[in-house]
């Protein structure tokens, strides 16, 4: 593994940045779930609570123009990339307002215009894709960076290693960003996984690997200025693992069986956000006031996104084949 740099500490601006980002993803994932609950909403749905701050860190360095590339169960990466959420709830409620016309579903939302890439029901597979655009970056000249987010299980598939390694052969400005929450699905780390840190696998294919407390703004600040930097001056890809914990089961219903009580009461007991939030008001970052300013505000967002994407028209009859063949030819 190697050692972060002495990266500048983050600005108050910033920090309230990356509390925004993270309590946006947590009153979005209340929403679903109450809505779910309530047989508004009738989809698998994989929540992510605890894991609010890594990609709220990650996507307070990016730009429009940079891209991002998650998985299934990455609705808390788009929502701290500032997708709008309209079209999100529009699209997990399968309704044609959706940002894929209701086509797509939770697992495969996708938003261009915010660098919400494609997003894929196939574990791993956002780390191959994520190359593509990096490569895609390289042609053209840019300083975009490309995020690749996945699980700690994804890391033990063939994708993750061909993606390292090409990503270092041809020094691709892409990040991996590995939210080890100690499961992969129902089956424990070390069950799975035959290396004690994630990071460590970084050598072997010539880039930097940092294992970083994925729980911890400060932390993952340091870590992802260094990888940001690295990407956008042509130096390469960087491989972060992040470690956290999910409060939830894998899918929404799992019963969790394979976490013991004390592990997940002990997590649920340091959960980052009410910690963020009053080191934010004692350091004197932020006032009270102001965060819970931002706390209503972001609350009538998500209530508004919710009331347009259920009022929102069911796709016709006739999009059952538009966007799937370019032209089609009868039999």
């Amino acid at each position: 593994m190697a050692e972060l740099s002495n990266a500048p500490a983050p600005s108050p601006e910033t920090l309230v940045d990356i509390y925004r980002r993270m309590i946006r993803i947590e009153r979005n994932d209340d929403a679903i779930r109450k809505t779910i609950r309530l047989g508004r909403l009738t989809m698998p749905y994989y929540s992510a609570r605890g894991q609010e701050v890594i990609p709220s860190t990650v996507s307070a360095f990016l730009n429009n123009d940079d891209t991002i590339c998650t998985i299934y169960r990455g609705i808390h990466d788009m929502v701290a990339k500032d997708m709008p959420l309209r079209p999100l709830w529009a699209e997990i409620a399968g309704r044609v307002d959706g940002t894929c016309k209701g086509k797509g579903g939770p697992m495969h939302l996708t938003h261009p215009e915010t660098g919400v890439m494609v997003t894929t029901g196939i574990v791993g597979s956002s780390m191959p894709i994520a190359n593509g655009l990096a490569w895609a970056a390289l042609l053209d000249g840019s300083k975009r960076v490309t995020v690749a987010y996945f699980g700690d299980g994804a890391s033990n598939i063939g994708a993750f290693h061909e993606s390292l390694n090409l990503a270092s052969v041809w020094k691709l400005p892409v990040i991996f960003v590995c939210q080890n929450n100690g499961f992969a699905e129902h089956t424990r780390y070390e069950n799975g996984t035959g290396v004690d840190f994630i990071s460590k696998r970084a050598a072997g294919y010539g880039m930097p690997g940092y294992t970083v407390d994925g729980n911890d703004p400060w932390a993952m600040y340091a870590a992802v200025h260094e990888a940001v930097a690295r990407a956008r001056d042509g130096e390469g890809p960087t491989l972060l693992e992040c470690k956290t914990f999910r409060f939830m089961g894998h899918v929404f219903g799992d019963d969790d069986k394979y976490m013991t009580k004390e592990e997940k009461a002990e997590a649920i007991a340091k959960d980052p956000l009410p910690a963020f939030r009053a080191r934010l008001i004692a350091e004197g970052h932020a006032t009270e006031e102001q965060l819970a300013k931002m706390q209503a505000d972001i609350e009538a967002e998500v209530e508004d996104a919710q009331e347009f994407g259920l009022a929102s028209e069911f796709p016709s009859v006739d999009e059952l084949r538009r966007d799937v063949f370019a032209e089609e030819i009868p039999a």
